[in-house]
């Protein structure tokens, strides 16, 4: 079983750690699109991905500062880069080295610039979001130029771990990369809904964190069985059979 993650724009390049890293393993694909990224100026950054100038600026100097060789001076594990709040609700800071090697097999982290990345992969500083309309050669966005890269390598990983089951925790926009339609393999969806007014609502400040206490029950229970994902009741969160069904498994929390 293998938990797929979105990444975050946020970052954390300055906190200390000591865990042994891995190298990303679609490295020519990130340097083709850094080389397509940097002949773009501020102003069509800005444009292209709807940012202020000033994160466009910032990103401009990242794609000219990034090298193909990635070291632990100029980058770091993506489980420990990204800052966001599915990575708050992970809390890999905390992982001992049995958590981190039990994550390096069952959870993927989906990343517009690195493709698929393992937690222990190193990344430099970037921000390349999945649904960016990046127009090059015969591509029109970043989900051509994936296309069924993604899903391969994907596959690859389920059959060495010797089965077929991915526990999607990414965002649509994310994936969607993993062209669902062509996947031979059984999908569970997962969503959390917070009590809101006179409803339950998915609230994507509260899903976010949740994707990532959900990727951290995983790691710490060593779960490798759906079933087991109903367990969950980290910060108040409880299945609700009612509204789940095989495929889709819906976790509702009554207050915060």
């Amino acid at each position: 079983m293998i938990a797929v993650v979105s990444p975050a724009k946020n970052l954390d390049f300055y906190s200390k750690h000591d865990v042994q890293a891995t190298m990303p393993r679609l490295l020519d694909c990130a340097d083709e699109l850094i080389n397509v990224m940097k002949t773009k100026s501020v102003d069509e950054v800005q444009e292209l991905m709807g940012i202020s100038k000033s994160l466009a600026e910032l990103n401009v100097g990242r794609y000219q500062a990034y090298e193909h060789d990635h070291t632990t001076d100029n980058s770091r594990p993506a489980i420990l880069a990204f800052d966001g709040d599915v990575y708050q609700g992970l809390r890999a800071e905390t992982f001992d080295t049995e958590k981190f090697e039990f994550a390096q097999n069952h959870l993927r982290i989906l990343s517009g610039l690195y493709g698929l990345l393992r937690p222990l992969d190193l990344i430099q500083p970037y921000r390349l979001e999945m649904g960016t309309k990046l127009v090059f050669d015969d591509y029109k966005t970043l989900y051509d130029y994936w296309d069924h890269t993604i899903l391969n390598m994907l596959l690859e990983d389920l059959k060495t771990q010797g089965d077929d089951i991915i526990v999607n925790l990414a965002s649509n926009e994310y994936f969607k990369s993993i062209n669902k339609k062509d996947l031979p393999a059984r999908v569970i969806d997962v969503e959390f809904k917070d009590w809101k007014g006179d409803k339950y609502k998915i609230i994507s400040f509260y899903a976010k964190k949740a994707r990532g206490l959900m990727s951290r029950y995983i790691i710490e229970n060593s779960i490798n069985e759906p079933s087991q994902l109903k367990g969950f009741d980290y910060k108040g969160y409880y299945f609700d059979p009612a509204d789940s069904t095989d495929n889709k498994f819906v976790f509702k929390r009554d207050g915060k």
